[in-house]
Parts: C-alpha cells; sequence; structure tokens
C-alpha cells in the first residue's frame, strides 16, 4: 500500500556504541525519505563516535573503530542532517523508545536546534507488538514473506522496517493510512521528554516520572525543593530531558 503523506516521512535506523542514551554515541545513520509522491531517498553515513565501540557492540552491527576512524563526528553533519528532516515527520522500528531519545541528545551535544517534538512519530515496532508481539526479522518474513538479509545492518533494517509499514496497512483495515493515526496508535507512553523521565498526566500536567518525587506535579516540586533543578542539571541525565525541565521551570517563572 502507498502511504498516503502529507509531509515527507523519513524512516531511519541508528547503531550505537551502546544503549545509554546519556553516554552512548551514534556509529551510523541510515534513512529513507519517503515523499508525498512515493520517491523514495536513501541515504547512510558512518559516524566516528569519538569514544571506542566496545565489542559487544560490534557483534551486534559489525562496525569497528577502524570502520569509522575517518568518518565525520556527528557535530560535523549535524546541520546537513537536521536540513534533510526539516519538515519531516519521522518513523522506525523501536525508535520512540531509543533511536529518537538518542538523535535529540546527539543534536543538543552538537548545538544544532532541532524541535523533534514538533514531529509525528511512527513506531512500526509498537504496530507490530499489539498486532502479532515479534522483532524485526519476524515481522519482515510474517508480513512480506521475506528474509531479512543483513539484519542489523542500518540499512538493511530501515528498508525493512519501511516495507513492514506498508504492509501493516495492506493487512489490517482497522490501520488507518494517515501518519497523525499511526503516530498515536504506535505511542505507549505520553512522555515529557524522550527518555520519559517526565510524563503528562490524566489532566496534561507533567509529573516526575522515577524516584522518589514520582507522580507528583513537576512545578510543584521545582518550587517546593527548588535544589531539585540543580540536581537534575548537574547529574547524568540526558540534554533533552534537562532541556524540558528547564522549559518548565521558565514557564514557571513567568507566571509570577
Amino acid at each position: 500500500m502507498q502511504l498516503n503523506l502529507k509531509n515527507p516521512l523519513v524512516f531511519f535506523d541508528l547503531e550505537t556504541t551502546g544503549i545509554d542514551i546519556a553516554k552512548d554515541r551514534i556509529v551510523e545513520i541510515s534513512m529513507v525519505k519517503v515523499m508525498p509522491n512515493g520517491e523514495e531517498i536513501v541515504k547512510t553515513r558512518r559516524i566516528n563516535p569519538g569514544m571506542p565501540i566496545p565489542p559487544e557492540s560490534t557483534a551486534i552491527h559489525g562496525i569497528t573503530d577502524e570502520d569509522v576512524k575517518d568518518c565525520p563526528k556527528f557535530k560535523e553533519i549535524a546541520k546537513s542532517l537536521a536540513a534533510q528532516i526539516e519538515g519531516c515527520d519521522l518513523a522506525g522500528f523501536n525508535s520512540n523508545r531509543f533511536d529518537i531519545p538518542m538523535l535529540a541528545e546527539e543534536f543538543l551535544r552538537a548545538g544544532v536546534d532541532v524541535d523533534l517534538n514538533r514531529r509525528k512519530f511512527i513506531d512500526v515496532q509498537t504496530i507490530f507488538h499489539k498486532m502479532e508481539q515479534r522483532n524485526l526479522t519476524a515481522a519482515y518474513k510474517f508480513y512480506c514473506n521475506k528474509d531479512l538479509a543483513n539484519a542489523h545492518s542500518a540499512e538493511a533494517d530501515t528498508m525493512a522496517t519501511y516495507e513492514v509499514l506498508k504492509a501493516q496497512l495492506d493487512r489490517y483495515p482497522e490501520l488507518e493510512n494517515d501518519v497523525n493515526f499511526l503516530s498515536k496508535y504506535s505511542s505507549f507512553t505520553n512522555n515529557v521528554d524522550f527518555a520519559g523521565r517526565m510524563v503528562y498526566n490524566e489532566k496534561g500536567q507533567e509529573v516526575i516520572n522515577f524516584g522518589k518525587y514520582k507522580g507528583r506535579v513537576v512545578e510543584e516540586v521545582l518550587k517546593s525543593d527548588p535544589s531539585y533543578y540543580a540536581w537534575i542539571m548537574n547529574g547524568d541525565f540526558p540534554l533533552n530531558t534537562k532541556k524540558m525541565l528547564t522549559e518548565i521551570r521558565l514557564r514557571g517563572f513567568n507566571k509570577k
């Protein structure tokens, strides 16, 4: 089924040094930019993470320190990458929980202002798990009747994810061919920040989602315990979490 798009939709996949959003770095990014007219633009870039790639990560994606030693660092390609996804919605496999938060962190570290909160996100894994409860290789076999060669290669995984979403739309009539619907359907959470340290409650208020203040409204915590803000800002938290907390804090100042 051809995707019904108003904006370009970028399917992407990251290979990284690990799974810690605050500490690890991207070593490869692959994108399939699908235009509203159906045109597909494929681009894959290797990135020097500026840190050693652990052997356990290399064992998964096959990328070594030697492979990326002459590649640009993320900061060197951040502006061009931001331009490539400008005005686009984003899609991936497990992207809401990992790829989107990781990409947001890299942009923040590079000092490039990309407002990902304005984008629609489609997580094909979430749709798959709600419908069938399996992984990408099984999804590709189930929906497309193909074996996924080169699994954990960013480009192979990206292309497979794109094909799976189209096949899901063909298979399930209850899925609307609409980015807004798919974005809402594939979302498990109401995160304020990408890492989920803060979430929206049923009233639409931002609340703390961890630690001793879990369940407390963020603005109330910042008023009753001003040191909490400094603790977060000086702690080992994702930059996106710190950015969103700062926005809430500044909003509180403007109410005074």
